[in-house]
């Protein structure tokens, strides 16, 4: 009985002593992948906080070393400044009107083609579907002549259409729509069908409402692209009044300095639609990202 006994208190001590090793390698490996994350996203955002600190600095503190991360005094006049330095109100309108058409456009384009491609067949789908994914790999650069001589020529320099229109569709916005709503359940579609659904039904009232998550994670895509588009409106647009937030970002340079907190100030203005947008849809742009290419 008391080898029996001794054995029970063996063993039981061994399991105490592997499940705390468990225990304590699950917590070890968990503190340094948190770690190694939270250095990761630190270096991430450490220049956003230099923006914003800056954006109160007084401009010979600027370029200290060590850097200055905490503004001591606040110059908050860097904002009223920046503010009053260019047509900043009519900028700000611009490139909000400009972001919110292509995203409404590239939402309803998109979506449109990318229920075609994943819930239609016909002749030639792959090879269309293909022939779309083949213009990811075009720079921009390569078309930007081509697209500026049509844009031209239909009359569109110097005009909103002429930095909405190009801007419309996007060959990642159907290849993103298409991966989420390839996934939806054909068997969904098909009873809808024998209940008398048409096409636009099935459309508008079942692949739309479920495709919210992609729907959310393009939104995002479209809004921040357009609103960090600083070539295209550098080349349709002369007119001061047309400038988008970008080019008006360029008017804190000149060839006689450098006003480095009025751009820091005004760039953090810049940056608060964004973070918002993202706080909003965060949820649903992660779910979008994740259920894109589940499959294939």
């Amino acid at each position: 009985m008391e080898n029996e006994s001794e054995l029970i208190k063996q063993t039981a001590t061994t399991r105490w002593t592997v499940a705390t090793a468990h225990a304590l390698g699950r917590l070890t490996g968990s503190t340094v992948f948190y770690a190694v994350i939270s250095a990761g996203a630190l270096l991430m955002v450490m220049p956003m906080i230099w923006m914003l600190t800056t954006s109160f600095k007084g401009e010979q503190t600027v370029f200290d070393v060590p850097i200055q991360w905490i503004a001591v005094p606040l110059h908050v006049e860097n904002y009223a400044r920046a503010y009053g330095f260019v047509a900043w109100p009519q900028y700000y309108f611009n490139s909000f009107f400009v972001a919110v058409a292509q995203v409404v456009l590239n939402l309803s384009v998109c979506s449109a083609a990318g229920f075609g491609f994943a819930k239609y067949r016909f002749p030639g789908r792959t090879f269309c579907f293909l022939l779309v994914l083949s213009t990811l790999m075009i720079p921009f650069q390569v078309i930007m002549v081509p697209l500026f001589i049509v844009t031209r020529q239909l009359g569109w320099l110097n005009s909103y259409a002429g930095l909405i229109i190009p801007g419309a569709v996007g060959a990642f916005g159907v290849f993103l729509m298409r991966q989420f709503m390839v996934t939806l359940p054909d068997e969904l579609f098909a009873a809808a069908r024998i209940d008398g659904a048409s096409e636009l039904r099935l459309f508008w009232g079942i692949a739309i409402p479920l495709s919210k998550p992609a729907l959310a994670a393009l939104a995002i895509f479209t809004f921040t692209g357009s609103w960090d588009n600083l070539l295209w409106p550098l080349i349709v647009t002369t007119k001061s009044w047309l400038f988008t937030l970008p080019l008006g970002l360029a008017g804190f340079n000149s060839e006689y300095g450098n006003d480095y907190t009025g751009l820091m100030a005004a760039s953090t203005a810049a940056t608060i639609p964004l973070i918002i947008l993202f706080a909003l849809l965060q949820k649903q742009f992660v779910e979008g990202i994740v259920m894109t290419g589940l499959k294939a």
